[in-house]
C-alpha cells in the first residue's frame, strides 16, 4: 500500500472510531464530510470498502462488534454508507460494485463477530488456565509443607526412639545394680550363713540360735528388697486396693528414703476411674515424683487429686528449684525422657498434661483426664 493510501486509511480509521465513541450523539445519520474528500480524490467505492474493512479489523480488538446488543456494528454500518453516498453520486453506473460491496460489508461483519467470539473464547482459555496453574503452584505448597511436616516428625520419632532405647539400658542397669547389691550380696552371706551352721553345731543350741537368726534376718532382708523392685515395676496394691491407697504407700517409701514432707490431698470419686485411667495417674505421680527426688531438691510436695468438670485433675507441687520447661523439651540434649512419657500416656486417654515451672520457684506438674467411671460404679 503506498504512502497515499495509508494515509487515506488513517484518515478513515480515526474518523471510524471517532464516530464510535460518540454513543449519546443526537439522532440522525454522521455527516458524509469524508465520503466528498475521497468522492473528490476520485477515489472508487470497492477502495473504501477495503479501507472499511481493513478499519473494522483493525478495532476489533477493543470493539465487540459481535455483540448486537451494542449496536457498534450498525453504527459503524451507517458510517460506512454515508462515506459511500457522495462517491456513488459521481459513479452512477456502479450499481453492481455496490451490491458486490454490501456483501463484502455483510461478510465483514460476520468475521468480526467470529473474531470477537475467538477473543473472548481465547480469554476463557487464558483464565482457566490461569486458575489451574494457581491451583497446582498451591498443591506444590502444600505438599512441599507435608513433606517437611513429615521429616521433622521422623527427626522427632528418631531421637525419641533414641532416649526410649537409652532409658531402657538405664534402667536395666539400675535393676541390675540393686540385684547385685542388695539380693546377690544377701543370699551369698545366706549361704555362707548356712554353711557355718553345719560347722557350728557343735557350738551348742545358743551359738545355732544365733547363727539361725542372722540367716533369718538376710533372707528377710533380700524378701523385701525383692518386694521393694516388685512395687516399684508394678504395684499390686494399685490392683487391689485402689489409686489412693497406692500413691500412699510410694510416698511413704519416697519420704522415708529422701527426707521429703509429701502430702496427699485426694478425691474418693478418682476410685470409680476404669483401671487404665487410674494407672495413667499413678505413673504420672510417680514419675513427677522421682524427678523431685532426683533433679528438684525440694523439701515440700503436695499431691492433689480432685474432680473437675467432666473428669479428673491430679497436681504434683513441689517447692524446688524449677527448671526452664520449653529449653529443656526442645533441647537436643535433653534426657528427661519421663517427661515425654507423661505427656504420651496422659495424650493416649483423651487427657491433657501441662507443665509449669521456672528457676527458683519449683514445679507443677498437671494432668487432666476425662471422667470415665467403671461399670456399675
Amino acid at each position: 500500500m503506498n504512502t497515499q493510501k495509508t494515509r487515506k486509511l488513517s484518515r478513515y480509521l480515526a474518523a471510524l472510531r471517532s464516530h464510535l465513541r460518540r454513543r449519546h450523539a443526537r439522532r440522525g445519520r454522521p455527516t458524509p464530510g469524508i465520503g466528498r474528500e475521497f468522492a473528490s480524490a476520485g477515489l472508487k467505492a470497492l477502495d473504501l470498502a477495503r479501507m472499511h474493512e481493513a478499519s473494522l479489523m483493525a478495532l476489533a480488538a477493543t470493539h465487540d462488534f459481535g455483540d448486537s446488543r451494542n449496536g457498534l456494528m450498525k453504527r459503524a454500518g451507517n458510517f460506512f454508507a454515508d462515506a459511500l453516498l457522495p462517491i456513488m453520486d459521481q459513479h452512477r453506473g456502479t450499481g453492481a460494485s455496490f451490491q458486490r460491496l454490501q456483501q463484502r460489508a455483510e461478510t465483514l461483519r460476520l468475521h468480526a463477530a467470529a473474531l470477537a467470539e475467538g477473543n473472548r473464547q481465547l480469554n476463557r482459555e487464558v483464565k482457566r488456565r490461569k486458575a489451574g496453574e494457581a491451583a497446582v503452584e498451591k498443591a506444590k505448597e502444600h505438599y512441599r509443607c507435608l513433606f517437611l511436616e513429615s521429616e521433622v516428625m521422623q527427626k522427632k520419632l528418631q531421637r525419641l526412639t533414641r532416649q526410649i532405647l537409652s532409658a531402657q539400658e538405664d534402667e536395666r542397669r539400675e535393676i541390675s545394680r540393686e540385684l547385685h547389691g542388695e539380693v546377690v550380696q544377701t543370699l551369698v552371706g545366706i549361704n555362707v550363713q548356712l554353711a557355718t551352721l553345719g560347722k557350728a553345731a557343735s557350738l551348742g543350741i545358743r551359738g545355732l540360735k544365733a547363727k539361725i537368726d542372722l540367716t533369718q534376718r538376710l533372707v528377710a532382708r533380700s524378701v523385701n528388697a525383692v518386694h521393694q523392685f516388685a512395687r516399684e515395676l508394678r504395684p499390686a496394691v494399685l490392683d487391689d486396693l485402689g489409686l489412693i491407697p497406692a500413691l500412699h504407700a510410694s510416698m511413704k517409701t519416697m519420704a522415708a528414703r529422701r527426707n521429703l514432707k509429701v502430702r496427699l490431698t485426694a478425691s474418693a470419686a478418682v476410685e470409680a476411674l476404669d483401671a487404665p485411667l487410674r494407672t495413667v495417674l499413678y505413673r504420672v505421680a510417680q514419675e513427677a515424683l522421682t524427678n523431685v527426688t532426683r533433679h528438684a531438691r525440694a523439701r515440700h510436695v503436695d499431691l492433689t487429686i480432685v474432680e473437675v468438670a467432666g473428669g479428673i485433675r491430679l497436681d504434683v507441687h513441689d517447692d524446688g528449684k524449677g527448671f526452664a520447661v520449653q529449653k529443656t523439651l526442645s533441647s537436643r540434649a535433653n534426657r528427661r525422657l519421663g517427661l515425654l512419657g507423661m505427656r504420651e500416656r496422659v495424650e493416649m486417654v483423651g487427657g491433657t498434661l501441662t507443665i509449669e515451672s521456672s528457676p527458683g520457684r519449683g514445679t507443677t506438674v498437671r494432668a487432666e483426664v476425662p471422667f470415665n467411671p467403671k461399670e456399675g460404679a
